[in-house]
C-alpha cells in the first residue's frame, strides 16, 4: 500500500511539473492572457517605456558628447575658428564674429546647427595678406580648402563624440554593456540621419540672404550684393571668401589697438549723441551695450529732430537697451520730449544741475536752454549757452564743497559744457556732429561726440553720408577717472565700413584751438561735409549764424548748424 501511495505522489509531481512548464511557455509566447491577463497587458507598455528611456539617454548622452569634445579648432584664412555642431530644431549655420555680431544662414534643415566662432585673427597672417593686396586674390581657394578640411575633421570628431557620450551615459544609467553599445549605435545612426537630412536640404544660396545681428546688422556689405550673380556653389565659395577678406581688413585695424586690460570693476560708459530720429541708431546702441558689456549709456541730446509729440514713440527703445540710459536735452529736443523720456523705465533725465548716481557714477547735467525748432522764439546764441553753463558750474561747485563731487558733467552744446571747467574731471557734449577731445585750462577734459544717428534726416543732404559715431569710455571704479576710450566709427548710411580706434588717457591730445562755439539757429539745418563736419550756409543767410564761426573767422566762412 505504501508503494501505491508513493507512485500516486510521483505521478502528481510529474503532472505539476508539466503544468508549470506549460505555464512558463504560455507566458513567454504571449498566450498567458487567459492565465495572467494583467501581466500580458503590462508587457507592451514596459517595452515602449524601455525603448523611450533608451532613446532619451542616447540623445542626452550624444548632446553632452558634442558639448564636451564635439568641436574642432581650425584656421580659415587668417582667422582662427572653432567649429561645433549643436542640437537645433531648424538647423542652419551661425557665424559668430565678436565683438561685431553674427550672421545666420539658412544653409540646411536638420536637427543640428553648425556654429563657427571666430576666436581671433593671427596678426602675422593678417599682415601677410593686407600688406600685399595681390595675395587676397588667392584667398578664395584657401578659405574653401580650410572650410572643407574643418568640416571633415568636425564630422569625424562629432561621430566619436556622440558615440562616446551616449555609450558612457547609458553604461552609467543601465550598468549593462549591451544597453550601452545599443545606445552608442543608435547615437551614430541618429547623427548619420541628421547628416543625410542636412545634405539633402543643403542650400548654397543661403549666403546671399544672411540675417545679421549685432553691429553686422547694419553692414550687409561685408558679404556683398551677390543677387546678380548666378546662384550655384561657386557663388557660395566666392561670397564666403569675400566675407573673410572684408572681416580680415576690419580686424587688421582692430588688432592695432593699444594694449589696455580693463579691470573687471572698470565702469564702461557708452557716449552717444545727435541721433536725430535715425531708427538704425537704436540697433547699433543695443549691440554696443551687449558686445562691450556697457554699464551706462549717456546721450548728450538731439535725439529728436522737431521735438513734437508725434515723434515720442521713437524714444521707446531707450527703456530696453540693457543698461541705464542717461539723457540731457538738446536744442532739437522739446520739453515734451523730456517729459516723455522721464516717464520711461530705466531712463534718467538730467536737467537744472541735479545730481544722479548711476552705475556707481555721480552725473549731473543741464538741458539746452534753446529749442531751435520753435520759430516763435529768436535764438539767443552763445550767451544763453554760457549762462546755463555757469549755472551748472555753480551746482557742481556746491556739490563739491558738500563733499559729494560729481564725476561727469553732461550737456548738449560744447559752449555750455566749457563753463564747468575746473569743477569736474570729465565733461561730455555733442551738437557739432564731429568728435573732438581737449583738456580745458582748469583741468576738465571735454569730450565732444559725433552723430550716432549719422546726421539723421540730414544724412542724405551731402555728397557723402555722415559717419555714425559712438565712444566707449573706461572709468576706474575707485578713482572715478577716465582710463581709456574706444572711438567707434561706422561709415555713413550704408555702414560700409567699421573702425575702432583706442586711445589711452596718457596719449597726447591735439593742441587746443579756438573754442568750438556752436549756437543753434532757428532752422537748425546743415549739410554734412565729406569729412563728417557739418557745414551750413554762409553767414548772413537765413540758415547761418555768425556765432558759429570761430573768433576771427571771415564772415564768408561756413558755420556749423547741426
Amino acid at each position: 500500500m505504501a508503494r501505491a501511495q508513493l507512485r500516486t505522489l510521483g505521478a502528481a509531481g510529474v503532472r505539476a511539473r508539466a503544468a508549470a512548464r506549460r505555464l512558463v511557455h504560455r507566458l513567454r509566447s504571449g498566450r498567458s492572457a487567459r492565465v495572467v491577463p494583467e501581466l500580458a497587458a503590462r508587457r507592451p507598455r514596459h517595452r515602449y517605456a524601455r525603448a523611450a528611456g533608451l532613446l532619451a539617454v542616447t540623445v542626452l548622452g550624444a548632446w553632452l558628447g558634442l558639448l564636451t569634445v564635439g568641436n574642432v579648432h581650425k584656421p580659415v584664412g587668417p582667422m582662427d575658428t572653432t567649429m561645433t555642431l549643436r542640437p537645433s530644431a531648424v538647423g542652419g549655420t551661425r557665424i559668430n564674429v565678436p565683438p561685431l555680431g553674427a550672421l545666420d544662414l539658412e544653409s540646411h534643415y536638420a536637427p543640428l546647427r553648425l556654429d563657427v566662432d571666430v576666436t581671433q585673427l593671427d596678426p602675422d597672417r593678417v599682415g601677410y595678406l593686407v600688406d600685399d593686396p595681390k595675395r587676397l586674390s588667392g584667398l578664395q581657394d584657401q578659405v574653401t580648402d580650410d572650410v572643407a578640411a574643418g568640416t571633415r575633421d568636425l564630422a569625424v570628431r562629432s561621430c566619436v563624440a556622440v558615440v562616446f557620450g551616449a555609450t558612457a551615459l547609458a553604461l552609467a544609467v543601465y550598468r549593462r554593456p549591451r544597453r550601452a553599445l545599443a545606445a552608442g549605435g543608435l547615437a551614430l545612426a541618429l547623427l548619420a540621419a541628421s547628416g543625410a537630412s542636412a545634405a539633402a536640404t543643403w542650400n548654397p544660396k543661403a549666403v546671399l540672404e544672411p540675417r545679421f545681428s549685432g553691429l553686422l546688422a547694419g553692414a550687409p556689405s561685408l558679404v556683398g550684393n551677390a543677387r546678380s550673380i548666378a546662384s550655384d556653389f561657386d557663388v557660395y565659395q566666392r561670397e564666403l571668401a569675400r566675407l573673410v577678406t572684408n572681416v580680415t581688413k576690419l580686424y587688421d585695424a582692430v588688432s592695432t589697438l593699444p594694449t589696455f586690460a580693463a579691470d573687471p570693476t572698470t565702469i564702461r560708459v557708452l557716449h552717444v549723441s545727435d541721433i536725430h530720429l535715425n531708427p538704425a541708431a537704436w540697433a547699433i546702441i543695443e549691440s554696443l551695450v551687449e558686445q562691450y558689456e556697457i554699464d551706462v549709456v549717456i546721450d548728450t541730446g538731439d535725439t529728436m529732430d522737431h521735438g513734437t509729440a508725434a515723434e515720442n514713440a521713437f524714444l521707446d527703445p531707450a527703456a530696453e537697451l540693457g543698461a541705464p540710459y542717461v539723457w540731457v536735452r538738446g536744442n532739437h529736443d522739446s520739453q515734451t520730449t523730456q517729459d516723455y523720456l522721464a516717464a520711461l523705465d530705466n531712463v534718467h533725465v538730467l536737467d537744472d544741475g541735479e545730481v544722479t548716481e548711476v552705475a556707481g557714477l555721480r552725473v549731473a547735467g543741464m538741458g539746452d536752454p534753446q529749442f531751435t525748432p520753435d520759430r516763435s522764439v529768436v535764438a539767443e546764441g552763445d550767451p544763453a549757452e554760457r549762462a546755463a553753463g555757469r549755472e551748472l558750474a555753480h551746482r557742481l561747485l556746491t556739490a563739491q564743497r558738500a563733499g559729494d563731487p560729481v564725476d561727469i558733467a553732461v550737456a548738449h552744446n560744447p559752449v555750455l559744457a566749457e563753463q564747468v571747467d575746473g569743477t569736474v574731471p570729465l565733461a561730455l557734449a555733442g551738437h557739432v556732429h564731429h568728435r573732438k577731445q581737449r583738456d580745458l585750462p582748469g583741468g576738465t577734459r571735454l569730450m565732444v561726440e559725433g552723430s550716432t544717428g549719422g546726421g539723421g534726416l540730414r544724412a542724405v543732404e551731402g555728397e557723402v553720408p555722415e559717419e555714425v559715431n559712438a565712444s566707449v569710455l573706461y572709468i576706474g571704479q575707485e578713482t572715478r577717472q577716465l582710463q581709456a576710450w574706444d572711438e567707434i566709427t561706422l561709415g555713413g548710411l550704408g555702414l560700409t565700413s567699421a573702425e575702432v580706434v583706442r586711445h589711452l588717457v596718457d596719449d597726447p591730445l591735439p593742441a587746443p584751438g579756438p573754442s568750438p562755439t556752436a549756437s543753434p539757429t532757428p532752422t537748425g539745418t546743415g549739410t554734412p561735409s565729406p569729412t563728417g563736419s557739418p557745414t551750413g550756409s554762409p553767414t548772413g543767410s537765413p540758415t547761418g549764424d555768425p556765432a558759429l564761426s570761430p573768433p576771427g573767422s571771415p564772415a564768408r566762412e561756413p558755420s556749423a548748424v547741426p
